[in-house]
């Protein structure tokens, strides 16, 4: 039994060998995920375009019930693009919690772990991040970096506030392009 830990809506189970590596439409059975990153790909000046203008009290107001249905079809440990492929940002209160969970001293973790990026921020120094296991299973889930707990962002005004990394994560994250889509299709046609 494979569940993603800590995701709310999320009940089903799956067979992991059956499904290696990327998200199976089979597992995801609403029609709008199947072929969603080239969908996602087709559809972002739309959904630019939508960010741009949103109603954003309509949009907040479906969030969380968008939030849960995508989570209610996606298994995130199908997928772990996230993990695969970007780094959160390892923020202060990140790195000590995560040092005193490893038993490293912090400048320890950040020597063997971690970069400055072009922003400033540490991240990870490689890709998949160096905590995700050949199961997709998170090695420091109970005290992963405050961006790991909170993404995707798809019950937060982030997807709004932070449009260009909306569209960055819709790319690679079928949840994002779930609720984006769904957002589009609901909140934006009522709009016209």
């Amino acid at each position: 039994m494979y569940l993603a830990p800590g995701l709310q809506g999320l009940n089903r189970t799956f067979d992991r060998d059956q499904f290696p590596g990327a998200v199976p439409s089979d597992i995801m059975p609403d029609k709008i995920l199947h072929n969603w990153e080239k969908k996602s790909a087709e559809n972002r000046k739309r959904y630019k375009q939508f960010l741009d203008r949103a109603d954003k009290n309509a949009v907040l107001k479906k969030l969380p019930e968008l939030h849960e249905e995508a989570f209610s079809q996606i298994d995130c440990l199908h997928c772990a693009n996230c993990c695969k492929n970007y780094s959160p940002r390892f923020k202060t209160p990140d790195i000590k919690r995560i040092s005193r969970h490893l038993k490293m001293k912090e400048g320890d973790f950040i020597e063997t772990y971690l970069r400055l990026d072009e922003d400033g921020d540490y991240v990870a120094k490689s890709a998949p991040c160096p905590f995700l296991g050949s199961d997709n299973y998170c090695s420091i889930y109970e005290v992963r970096p405050s961006d790991c707990e909170r993404f995707p962002y798809t019950d937060e005004d982030v997807i709004l506030k932070r449009p260009q990394l909306t569209l960055k994560n819709s790319s690679f994250c079928p949840a994002v392009y779930f609720v984006l889509q769904k957002l589009v299709d609901s909140v934006g046609k009522s709009k016209k």
